[in-house]
């Protein structure tokens, strides 16, 4: 993210002008859904995970947040905001970028574009500050393990945490592709299995490069007074010569603050750290149509925008990012 956020109004302008004037084609993009994973149940795969202080560890964690400023049939525009938290002891170190940019294509080429460019933002952003971790520090991310073109993170952020021996772990919020043998939420099924007040399922599924999966998939609870579970996956090189709970263990030590309960708050913090205000929202959204007007693109952008929102219109909403739904990509 290199340029700055006027400049990358300019450029977003420059390419609204080329849409306009030559239009997008809907061909030629194939979704592909990620399949399910079925697993066994397998109540031996459950072990428990000691309570540790982690006093001098540190832990890195990188998040980006998206949010439209316009939306149309066609094209949407956002800001991208990615943020770092970096956690030792009660010491919090933080930083973000942010960048504007527009997407050409419907809704679904939108959404999955969207998630390549976080997943881009990330890598990048933790590149840079990964110096700051030395060997047996953490590097959490947000999601799943999942490394290389248009599927997941750099790989080269991979092999960095491997050659410096950082434990990169990925831990997603949800994990909607995970079910039991019975097709039901396999999270659920074994946080009902579980008979400690701290644990780890590993492995659901080992790593497989070959599908582009960097880490091995388990599950973890990480505080007791927490019922919360979180989809964990840990890099293939961590569990070659470390057991998987020794790993995860020192994650007990940033999990039982009370605003995220259960969930490390360092990603919690990169998390809160992307958010974007409104009013500055409401900047963005400003310059962009001062741009333009200037290149008399504005009555045709705002026909296309009128197009679309009318049911936002209907429920009060102003402005894409008064009312975030998965829709408005």
């Amino acid at each position: 993210m290199n340029e700055s956020p006027a400049g990358d109004l300019v450029n977003i302008v420059d390419m609204l002008k080329k849409y306009v004037e030559n239009g997008w084609s809907p061909t030629g993009f194939q979704l592909r859904e990620e399949p399910k994973l079925l697993e066994t149940p397998d109540e031996s795969k459950i072990k428990p995970l000691r309570k540790v202080k982690a006093e001098d560890i540190k832990f890195l964690a990188v998040d980006c947040s998206t949010r439209t400023l316009k939306r149309s049939h066609n094209w949407g525009i956002y800001v991208f905001r990615t943020a770092y938290a970096l956690v030792q002891n009660r010491e919090v170190k933080w930083g973000y970028e942010e960048k504007p940019h527009i997407i050409i294509g419907d809704y679904r080429r939108r959404a999955h574009t969207l998630r390549w460019y976080r997943l881009e933002f990330e890598s990048e952003t933790a590149l840079k500050v990964i110096d700051s971790l030395s060997k047996n520090d953490y590097l959490l991310l947000d999601g799943a393990s999942y490394f290389g073109e248009k599927k997941g993170f750099y790989i080269s952020l991979y092999e960095k945490c491997r050659e410096k021996g950082i434990r990169l772990l990925a831990i997603s919020k949800q994990s909607p592709i995970l079910h039991d043998d019975k097709g039901r939420d396999l999270n659920a099924t074994v946080y009902l299995m579980a008979n400690y007040p701290l644990w780890i399922y590993h492995p659901v599924k080992k790593a497989n490069k070959n599908e582009q999966l960097y880490g091995d998939i388990s599950l973890v609870k990480l505080c007791d007074a927490s019922p919360r579970v979180f989809r964990c996956d840990i890099m293939d090189y961590l569990t070659e010569n470390h057991d998987a709970a020794e790993l995860i263990s020192p994650l007990t030590a940033i999990s039982e603050d009370p605003r995220c309960m259960g969930y490390p708050i360092a990603l919690w913090l990169a998390h809160d750290f992307s958010g974007i205000s409104n009013s500055k929202l409401l900047y963005y959204h400003d310059q962009l149509e001062k741009l333009l007007k200037e290149k008399g693109l504005f009555e045709r952008v705002n026909r296309e925008e009128l197009s679309c929102n009318f049911p936002d219109q209907l429920h009060g909403v102003r402005y894409p990012f008064e009312k975030e739904l998965i829709e408005y990509v």
